[in-house]
């Protein structure tokens, strides 16, 4: 017999940390940051209900009958962390590349040569299903540890039908059966595979071909490109987006990492997000701003490329939202950056 929902109430927390009242863009002062003493959080069939004064919250509890949730332990309460940028569903390792670079190649000379995204391609080609969700679900797991509750999940290492269809229902399967909740994104257009000679015919059978199947499936609404030299060029993939939204996903965008032209056809299409934006100066960043694009800057994978970051604070000062994101990939990123462990974080699936 189903349980009927009721009301818990859970606490005592040394802090919460509540995020309300911020602005959605520009930047942020630290008195701005509502910090509750001594609070709690009252529930209700999964939803927060009322965050206040623990003891305040304690009298209504027991005056009503509510269930209590004790924390015992001195903790801080924060909202669960979001991830908005990974590449998490791969197999295989890209310890060669790490190699290469710290020889002395870049990132576009190791793509060039071989490795780079088409060596996870044809690693991830030869996993099955079953191997990809185990590999994945090991991650979550990582991620849901320190803290993670939501996170966004690209294919892009199939570069087929076939291979990008299973990349996303191994994402399905794990989101389905994990208490982390994944966001797909279909990555497609990550690069042209090695199979095709021309990046236009291949991008025209993504649209006629897999994006009708990942509609019809469920399998993602959201669509992604990587715009740069090694990967699509400007034209090809304006037409690309604009297709992909003509057919009801929304945009997100690999822009600006190691030149400018990606943002501006973000801003061009209405993206949700343009990300890395490494090489965006003050023109990009007033596009994007007027265009109401998120900048999602990926500080993990400037780390590991060895290169400059993103510039955040000119971001922040010319008043667009900015989202931070792990990039967590085999790559350029094969690590997690996040916070160190909270003592106590709410995950939305129950």
């Amino acid at each position: 017999m189903k349980q009927e929902p009721s009301h818990t109430l859970i606490g005592p927390f040394r802090q919460v940390l509540t995020m309300a009242d911020l602005p959605e863009a520009g930047s942020i002062d630290d008195e701005q940051l509502q910090v509750l003493e001594n609070a709690g959080v009252l529930v209700y069939d999964g939803y927060i209900v009322l965050v206040e004064q623990y003891d305040k919250l304690l009298k209504i509890a027991q005056e009503k009958g509510y269930n209590l949730q004790k924390i015992a332990e001195s903790m801080v309460l924060m909202p669960g962390l979001i991830d908005s940028h990974t590449h998490i569903c791969f197999a295989g390792s890209r310890a060669n590349d790490y190699a290469m670079r710290v020889a002395g190649k870049s990132y576009l000379e190791i793509a060039r040569s071989g490795g780079g995204i088409l060596d996870s391609v044809r690693k991830t080609r030869e996993a099955t299903v079953v191997e990809l969700v185990d590999l994945l679900k090991k991650r979550c797991d990582r991620h849901l540890a320190e803290g993670v509750t939501t996170c966004e999940v690209k294919s892009g290492y199939g570069l087929t039908t076939e291979e990008e269809l299973k990349m996303l229902e191994a994402i399905q399967l794990v989101n389905k059966h994990h208490a982390l909740e994944l966001i797909p994104t279909c990555l497609a257009a990550h690069m042209r595979p090695p199979e095709h000679t021309d990046s236009r015919l291949y991008l025209q059978e993504v649209v006629t071909e897999l994006l009708p199947q990942v509609k019809e499936q469920g399998l993602a609404n959201r669509v992604d490109i990587f715009i740069e030299d090694t990967a699509f060029n400007e034209e090809d993939s304006l037409e690309y987006l604009l297709a992909a939204r003509e057919m009801g996903f929304d945009i997100t965008v690999h822009a600006d990492q190691f030149s400018t032209g990606g943002s501006r056809i973000a801003a061009e299409v209405g993206a949700l997000s343009a990300d890395h934006l490494e090489a965006s100066g003050e023109e990009e960043i007033a596009l994007m701003q007027a265009a109401g694009v998120v900048a999602t800057v990926l500080p993990g994978a400037s780390l590991g490329l060895g290169m400059h970051y993103a510039p955040a604070r000119k971001m922040l000062d010319g008043g667009l939202c900015l989202a931070i994101a792990t990039d967590w990939n085999p790559g350029s990123a094969p690590w997690v950056i996040c916070c160190s462990r909270p003592l106590y974080s709410a995950h939305p699936k129950n």
